[in-house]
């Protein structure tokens, strides 16, 4: 990436600075083409309206699109339930959907820029592990389940309590996991230290349904709720989420310009003028908050941190995060769509678990990745 991609200009130096020997090829590569993102951009807009449309009109009850649309437009349908199963079911579930794919998208594309790592996610990291930490003391010890669905019942004040709990323990892993990531250089290590960081935070959560903090019915909700989903969210949690998420999305964007300057290492970054120890504060919290947002309210989901940016990636051939961010996020959200019409098992009773889905499609590109960067000669083993 040169100086002019990533919107940077040296600071009171004449003499050019090479970039640093381990920049990857993959991470100079040039902005593309403005015709190529304003096609890219609107693809990925008109899928998420196409599967948007599905997730409202597919499900155990097939629904008419017509009916759909009839609803969304404030009428009525031709059945009062399918007026009831649009708006007060569907239609949250929909919008937690698409939000929570953006979400879980660009904190995994902030997190693979701030380690250089591509297989960074909040998951694999063991940063969703700590969220779910954070709401396994909020719920089992204080909070209270009104149904199969962990945080049913509770206000939009205990939806922030519970999202604020998720968040810091979100940010307490991440600030672990990078100041590991400062003594280690192999990529897989790290990501064994944030497995194993994950494990250590998954026995206390064990440890604390062990111990009995609350009622059964508490523990087997929050057993159902690890393995993730985006049913049974309320207009009310969603008062919650909606800010959480959208004031996530828009710190990454103001921070495009410094993400593209790390691509170019620490040392170079802040010879152009960039505060990176501020910085890496900022990612490290908007990825705290997007991850503990996300994973109070839908569970712990896998993989979809690591595979929406790589695609973004594949599709725009590029690393300039000014495009990439709106192209993850957008992604982001086609792909939770499309892995939550998919777990719902359209026309059947059953669902299937969210992160069964999500490892379905990740697994692959986490293979391919590895296979991608053996071939290019980077380190992938510890």
């Amino acid at each position: 990436m040169t100086l002019a991609d990533a919107g940077l200009r040296p600071r009171g130096a004449r003499r050019s600075l090479p970039p640093p020997a381990s920049e990857p090829p993959a991470e100079r590569a040039r902005a593309p083409g403005h015709a190529r993102v304003v096609v890219a951009l609107i693809g990925l807009g008109a899928l998420i309206a196409v599967a948007a449309l599905a997730s409202l009109a597919l499900g155990s009850v097939r629904i008419p699109l017509a009916e759909v649309a009839a609803v969304l437009t404030g009428g009525e349908a031709s059945r009062e339930a399918w007026s009831t199963i649009v708006m007060d079911v569907r239609l949250p579930r929909t919008i937690t959907a698409a939000l929570a794919g953006a979400g879980l998208g660009v904190a995994g594309l902030g997190l693979q820029t701030l380690f250089r790592n591509p297989l960074a996610e909040p998951f694999v990291l063991g940063i969703s592990a700590g969220a779910s930490l954070g709401v396994a003391v909020v719920v089992l010890a204080v909070g209270t389940v009104g149904s199969t669905t962990l945080v049913a019942g509770l206000s939009a004040l205990g939806s922030m309590g519970v999202a604020s709990a998720a968040a810091l323990g979100a940010g307490l892993v991440t600030a672990l996991v990078l100041a590991v990531s400062r003594r280690v250089s192999s990529p897989a290590t790290l990501l064994i230290i944030g497995l194993m960081v994950g494990y250590a935070v998954n026995a206390l959560v064990t440890l604390l349904l062990q111990a009995g903090l609350g009622e059964l019915s508490r523990v087997r909700a929050y057993i159902q709720w690890g393995f993730g989903s985006f049913d049974g969210t309320t207009w009310s949690q969603l008062q919650v989420l909606v800010p959480l998420v959208l004031v996530g999305l828009a710190v990454t964007w103001a921070l495009t310009k410094a993400l593209n300057a790390l691509l170019l290492g620490d040392r170079y970054a802040a010879s152009m003028g960039l505060a990176v120890r501020r910085t890496r504060t900022a990612i490290i919290g908007t990825s705290a908050v997007l991850a503990g947002a996300i994973t109070a309210f839908c569970g712990p989901i896998a993989f979809i941190g690591i595979a929406t940016p790589h695609l973004a990636r594949g599709l725009l051939r590029t690393s300039d995060h000014r495009v990439l961010v709106p192209a993850t996020a957008l992604g982001g959200a086609v792909v939770g769509l499309g892995a939550g019409l998919v777990a719902g098992l359209p026309g059947s009773e059953q669902t299937l678990p969210l992160n069964a889905v999500t490892s379905l499609l990740g697994a692959p590109i986490v293979i391919m990745v590895l296979l991608r960067l053996r071939r290019s000669g980077q380190a992938v083993a510890a």
